[in-house]
Order: structure tokens, then C-alpha cells, then sequence
């Protein structure tokens, strides 16, 4: 299972920033860093797996695949600006990651325009 090794990596990592940080926190940093991008990589293939099932699901009901495809790049920009700000705050950027977050909810709030427009619309549509 890919969590064994997801874990197995975090703690070993761990343990080797926790010996490194106190004379090298610099490289403690990179190794938190590089840690997190492996995870990321070996997760990558199971979150492929679940949007093309999703999709598969989406075909099946038939919702149109423009909205389907926003809320799953709303989803991956949630997931990713919240990687950056953690990976930044790691740093001692506190400022920095909180931007970032404001950043992902203004583009997240941009890209659900459209569905809410669509929403409101039916919404409308359905009131005698």
C-alpha cells in the first residue's frame, strides 16, 4: 500500500531534518521539501485513478464536462495552494503562505463564477 510508504518516508525524513536542523537548517529545509514532492509524486497515480472515475461518473449522469472540469481544477488549486503555504510557512514565511491562501480562494472564487451564474439560473428557471 502506498501509505506504508508514504509514512515510512515522512517519519525517516523526519528524523533526519530533527538531526540536521539545529547546524544545517537550511538543508533540514530542502530535505522537508524534496520530501513533500516525492509524497506528492507517489500519490499522483491514485489521484488520476479517482478524477477518471469521477469523470466516468459525470459521462454516465450526464453533466457537461465544463463544470465537471472547473470543480475538479478547483479541487486541484485548493490542494496545491494549500501544499505551497505549508511548504512555505515550513520555511518561517508565515506572511508569505497566508498570501498564498488568499491567492488559491480568489482563484478558486474566479473559476466558480460560471457554475454559480448556472446555478442561479436554474434556481430562477424552476420559480413560477
Amino acid at each position: 500500500m502506498v501509505i506504508w510508504q508514504i509514512v515510512g518516508l515522512a517519519l525517516l525524513a523526519s528524523i533526519f531534518i530533527i538531526l540536521i536542523r539545529q547546524q544545517r537548517p537550511e538543508l533540514a529545509f530542502l530535505l522537508s521539501l524534496v520530501t513533500g514532492l516525492i509524497i506528492l509524486n507517489l500519490i499522483l497515480d491514485q489521484i488520476g485513478i479517482v478524477v477518471n472515475l469521477l469523470q466516468q461518473i459525470a459521462e454516465k449522469a450526464r453533466i457537461d464536462l465544463i463544470y465537471f472540469n472547473t470543480i475538479i481544477k478547483i479541487i486541484g488549486i485548493a490542494y496545491i495552494g494549500e501544499f505551497g503555504a505549508e511548504i512555505t510557512r515550513d520555511s518561517g514565511e508565515t506572511a508569505l503562505a497566508s498570501k498564498i491562501e488568499l491567492a488559491a480562494k480568489i482563484i478558486i472564487m474566479i473559476l466558480a463564477i460560471p457554475i454559480m451564474i448556472s446555478l442561479i439560473e436554474t434556481i430562477i428557471e424552476l420559480i413560477p
